[in-house]
């Protein structure tokens, strides 16, 4: 794999503890960073593999957020050719919407660091390090149906679909893998109005975040190696 393009919404929730995996691969990263880049000039089946990043903003926003559209054209033409394809957070919404699943208000707001539970098929796949340790970092007000033919691989108590598989090659989180580890201010400072607004204690997410960042950031990195590795041609 040489080619990385990552569409990033905003620039705190970036790749994360991601990062130095693909970096040691020799991976080429090219960044879109929407708002400053044309998502529509990507070309669907160029990179070798397409991120998808999260955001603060919903799938079904269309209207207010036109690329949104570019994003889900993209996808779809990702889909339907196999091409390996990761989507957190948002990027998972989007993944599920371009395959035609419906993505939707769920009524609450899931933040902050707690553990997800794994399916049979979840245990198995890449997801696989979560089964001793299940905590990660949660933050969302939406979520969405399985699309059909997906595996479902990881939920919590208050989100069915927390993770899934389109055959070895597409995958989305709707938790964030990726973070929680150094740089996890800036999402405090970023997302400060959504906390303020959903009653959650900074103080609390920043303590938590420095207790459990390193185990954070060694899931990561197992994650997304033994995803890199299952991939197929």
């Amino acid at each position: 794999m040489t080619s990385i393009t990552v569409l990033r919404h905003v620039s705190f929730e970036d790749l994360g503890a991601f990062a130095p995996v693909l970096e040691r691969r020799g991976a080429t990263l090219d960044i879109c960073d929407i708002g400053l880049d044309d998502p529509g000039a990507v070309d669907p089946l160029g990179p070798d593999l397409l991120i998808v990043l999260g955001g603060p903003i919903s799938v079904y926003e269309e209207e207010r957020y036109p690329f949104l559209v570019e994003e889900t054209s993209l996808l779809a033409r990702r889909i339907e050719a196999n091409r390996p394809t990761l989507g957190i957070c948002l990027g998972a919404q989007l993944i599920a919407k371009a395959a035609g699943a419906k993505v939707y208000p769920s009524g609450l707001s899931e933040i902050g660091f707690a553990p997800i539970t794994l399916t049979d098929a979840g245990r198995g796949s890449c997801l696989a390090p979560f089964a001793q340790e299940p905590t990660t970092l949660h933050w969302h007000a939406d979520t969405f149906h399985l699309p059909d033919g997906a595996t479902l691989l990881a939920s919590t108590e208050a989100c069915t679909n927390q993770a899934f598989m389109l055959g070895p090659n597409i995958i989305g989180f709707q938790f964030h893998p990726e973070a929680g580890g150094p740089g996890f201010e800036r999402w405090l400072v970023g997302h400060t109005v959504e906390l303020g607004a959903a009653g959650i204690d900074v103080r609390k997410l920043r303590k938590d975040a420095a207790r459990l960042g390193p185990e954070l950031v060694r899931k990561a990195e197992r994650v997304v190696t033994a995803w890199l590795d299952g991939l197929r041609p």
